[in-house]
């Protein structure tokens, strides 16, 4: 194992301590495990802008005003 030294807020710090606690492992190995799903996922910016840029548009509802009533359709969606 190699040390490093890394700076994190307060709040990710506490929400690490109970991350950790939760799954029964110690806050250095959920960090390792974070470090591993960010290297596997092996995508860069441009192509997690670009692949959400693709589905921009996917779903087609038939509703004009989305843009504008967002937050309604998505409390209709959940209150069903």
């Amino acid at each position: 194992m190699v040390r490093r030294i890394i700076q994190i807020t307060e709040s990710q710090a506490e929400m690490l301590r109970e991350r950790a606690r939760e799954q029964g492992v110690s806050v250095s190995e959920l960090v390792r495990r974070g470090i591993d799903m960010v290297l596997r996922s092996g995508m860069s910016n441009t192509e997690i802008r670009r692949r959400a840029k693709k589905a921009v548009g996917y779903v087609y509802s038939g509703d004009t005003d989305v843009s504008v009533r967002h937050d309604d359709y998505l409390a209709e969606a959940y209150c069903q």
